[in-house]
């Protein structure tokens, strides 16, 4: 039986302790001397919210559990980074590894990344993810594959590689990625800039795919627009991101992303098709080093300025808007995985701005991924060596503390 756990907004439980979490918009920003460019596009005011959270964990001893995504019968199918696919039901049982995926790099920050399918996964069975694609000479890219789950869940079929980021690069850094689907049916690629001095200036670059978000036809790769600039890759939507690791749709069907900053610097977009959203060029953070990224620009013409910022930083990896009314209050909210910031964050949007945030959870773990069931419980997935699938849901006294 699983075991059910009360946790509140901004409460740590452990056995018999609980510990109040600081306000978090009281630490000192890193770039001190920047300033938004409108009101609330960062400490946006805190939600005042008491709901009580129930945590359940479903399953655990995941290795760096990375994607999940939930098929029509209620399960999910989870990514480990270091190359593992499993099927993990509602009552906690995890599959062997699923057998056929392509050999991944699962140094630093690659490996196994995202995974998605479609509605209509009962009947075709076809199944995408993303991963760090090994290409020789220690160099390696963010890569996207497709194909279909067997009959008796033990292997994935006919697998096709569909994007291969250009250029590969030898590092272990940035590959984003999550993959969204659009209401056509058409999918989404987020990368990463690689990070390395030597690459990051390629998110300008129209001629690779580094620092972009891409807009691909899910059978073939291929782009189903013209270029956005005569040079640039047919499959480019956006540029100028850092490293993408949190995209979903919201109820109008447009494109939401939140990317890595550096020390400082953490950007909520809502990316429009050609536009610029300035990595490296401006940015609301510092270098690890405490210096100014480039000429210490937050702004330029031409460049988008992001709905929202952190600094200091959550590090956001997965991201998912609510639409359910079992947590009374969290409708169209947005809802984000923080990894440095180790907690469930919350934010409410209006007219396409920020106007609330709240944190759950803070202290607890840190959260790689976050979607919403088809009950209306969030499941996030716990990033470490033994990491786990949770659900949460919110503190119902008729649950009596069963699951």
């Amino acid at each position: 039986m699983h075991k059910w756990v009360w946790l509140a907004s901004g409460v740590i439980a452990s056995c018999s302790t609980v510990l109040w979490a600081q306000d978090f918009n009281a630490r000192a920003p890193h770039g001190a001397e920047q300033q938004p460019a409108f009101a609330q596009q960062t400490r946006a005011p805190l939600i005042q919210d008491q709901t009580q959270l129930l945590t359940q964990v479903v399953a655990e001893g995941l290795e760096h559990p990375w994607g999940m995504t939930q098929l029509p019968d209620g399960r999910w199918l989870v990514t480990e980074r270091p190359g593992r696919l499993r099927l993990i039901t509602a009552s906690g049982q995890v599959s062997e590894p699923i057998q056929g995926l392509p050999e991944v790099d699962a140094r630093g920050q690659g490996g196994l990344l995202d995974v998605v399918v479609k509605p209509d996964f009962t009947k075709t069975r076809q199944l995408w993810w993303s991963y760090a694609e090994p290409r020789g000479s220690g160099k390696n890219a963010t890569a996207v594959a497709t194909g279909y789950l067997s009959a008796d869940e033990r292997t994935v079929q006919e697998v096709r590689v569909i994007f291969q980021q250009q250029p590969a690069w030898d590092s272990t850094l940035h590959f984003g990625s999550r993959l969204v689907f659009d209401a056509q049916g058409k999918l989404f690629v987020t990368t990463g800039e690689r990070s390395v001095r030597s690459a990051r200036g390629l998110a300008q670059d129209l001629t690779t795919h580094l620092g972009k978000v891409l807009h691909i036809d899910p059978q073939g790769g291929a782009s189903t627009k013209a270029p956005i600039a005569p040079q640039a890759l047919p499959e480019i939507w956006s540029y100028g991101h850092r490293n993408i690791q949190a995209a979903a749709l919201d109820q109008a069907g447009q494109l939401w992303t939140i990317e890595h900053g550096p020390r400082g610097g953490d950007e909520l977009n809502q990316p429009q098709r050609g536009l610029n959203y300035g990595w490296p060029i401006i940015s609301y953070g510092t270098e690890y080093t405490g210096f100014d990224v480039g000429k210490g620009l937050t702004a330029q013409e031409g460049m988008e300025q992001p709905v929202y910022y952190w600094d200091p930083v959550i590090a956001p990896s997965g991201m998912s808007f609510y639409e359910h009314d079992l947590f009374t209050g969290w409708r169209h909210s947005l809802l984000v995985g923080a990894l440095a910031g180790q907690a469930l964050v919350r934010l409410t949007i209006e007219n396409g701005r920020v106007v609330g945030e709240a944190r759950y959870l803070q202290g607890w773990a840190r959260i790689r991924d976050v979607a919403v069931a088809e009950d209306g419980s969030v499941m996030v997935l716990t990033d470490a060596k033994n990491g786990a699938l949770v659900r949460l849901r919110p503190d119902d006294r008729q649950l009596d503390q069963k699951p």
